[in-house]
């Protein structure tokens, strides 16, 4: 139950950050609209060649738009990613910050989001296809596996290009190699904030969304759909929003020893404190 409420703690602080800079809620926001607008222009004709020519040349090019569009997601996905990482580290400091000084950031790092959207398109189109590989519960399995430990040894992997500035195999070696350090109770933080907002906005939305399809095609289904929907895209931008600066804060501390914002050493050292000591700090003892 200490762990749960070590996560708890964490969610709300990122929320009262967010609640003190409304800005850092717009980069989603802007992240979901540029990625449905561009990957729409691959998808849509993509599917028609792949359903009007099965494999032959077009079921090939439209394969092609296929993984256009996910780099495209992945690239701009990143890019806000960065945005938001720059000016949740300046509101952790009590810096005022705008969405064009966030947005400016990202554009000076774009070498390096561009590199690192490679590298994450990559390994997920590999999930997938093992996912299809191995189809039924083995493939949803190994697929949610390695999602999930891709998830982990990258959780860092934005603070570190926002804040060092380094290519997409540095960045990997570096986010990975601060999670294998300091790992500790991360995953909670991460987990309880993330999974209060899917309690709290997501799962209640997809309700909704199943209760109105079964009611369609009448009015109460279809207003339940639309606020189902809307819960969910809410939820999904929170949660970006909590998890990124619970991550720039997670960073400093694992990084530079420095305790950011209204979070506090006591706090980020039950979240980071380095493998094999936990349970065996002494009250003092620092672990930074």
């Amino acid at each position: 139950m200490s762990r749960f409420r070590q996560g708890l703690e964490l969610a709300g602080i990122s929320w009262r950050t967010i609640v003190s800079d409304k800005s850092l809620a717009v980069f989603p926001v802007l992240g979901a609209i540029s990625a449905v607008a561009l990957t729409a222009a691959f998808v849509i004709p993509g599917l028609f060649l792949v359903s009007d020519e099965s494999m032959g040349a077009g079921g090939w090019i439209g394969i092609v738009l296929f993984v256009i569009a996910a780099y495209l997601a992945a690239f701009v996905g990143i890019f806000f990613s960065v945005a938001l990482a720059s000016c949740a580290n300046r509101s952790l400091q009590g810096e005022d910050t705008t969405v064009r000084e966030g947005i400016a950031a990202a554009r000076q790092r774009i070498p390096q989001i561009a590199g690192w959207a490679a590298v994450t398109t990559t390994v997920n189109l590999i999930i997938r296809a093992i996912e299809a590989r191995f189809q039924g519960v083995g493939g949803a399995v190994v697929a949610a596996l390695g999602g999930l430990a891709w998830a982990l040894v990258t959780f860092l992997a934005v603070p570190v290009i926002t804040f060092e500035g380094t290519g997409p195999w540095q960045t990997l070696r570096r986010s990975s190699g601060l999670f294998r350090q300091r790992w500790g109770q991360q995953v909670v933080g991460l987990g309880v904030t993330t999974g209060v907002i899917a309690l709290f906005g997501i799962l209640p939305g997809i309700v909704a969304v199943f209760f109105g399809i079964a009611l369609l095609p009448g009015a109460v289904g279809i207003v339940l759909i639309t606020l189902g929907a809307l819960a969910i895209l809410i939820g999904s931008i929170l949660s970006a929003t909590l998890s990124q600066v619970l991550a720039v804060a997670l960073y400093r501390f694992a990084a530079d020893g420095v305790a950011v914002g209204p979070f506090t050493e006591e706090q980020l050292n039950s979240v980071v404190q380095p493998r094999g000591r936990r349970g065996r700090r002494g009250r003092g003892e620092a672990t930074a």
